[in-house]
């Protein structure tokens, strides 16, 4: 907690920009200090792995998976977007993380682990 607010950190795949703007909105006015992803590599911000050789493709991706775990670690709780119940191997790991961790865990639709 930070203050009097507990801080959550948004999970799951990118494709669902516009289920992540509106959890953080909704998670915002509930009181809750929201950390999400920054940059939605699969639906918008194409244009960052454009110019990139798979080398850097892949070291990218594995900073932005080490520094979202890194956000857990802020974090009192995680919510998982998991729209019609998707949840991938990234978004997995970060669940698996989270337990591991202590984290309360929330999903937009229901547990689906």
């Amino acid at each position: 907690m930070v203050g009097n607010y507990k801080v959550v950190t948004l999970c799951g795949s990118t494709r669902f920009k516009n289920e992540f703007m509106e959890a953080q909105k909704k998670l915002t006015l509930d009181g809750k200090i929201v950390i999400s992803v920054g940059l939605f590599g699969h639906s918008g911000d194409k244009e960052v792995w454009e110019s990139m050789d798979e080398g850097t493709l892949t070291k990218t991706k594995e900073m932005l998976d080490d520094m979202h775990k890194r956000k857990i670690d802020m974090a009192d709780e995680i919510f998982v977007i998991n729209v019609g119940g998707y949840i991938g191997d990234s978004t997995r790991s970060e669940i698996e993380y989270a337990k591991e961790h202590g984290k309360t865990i929330s999903y937009l639709e229901g547990e689906k682990l």
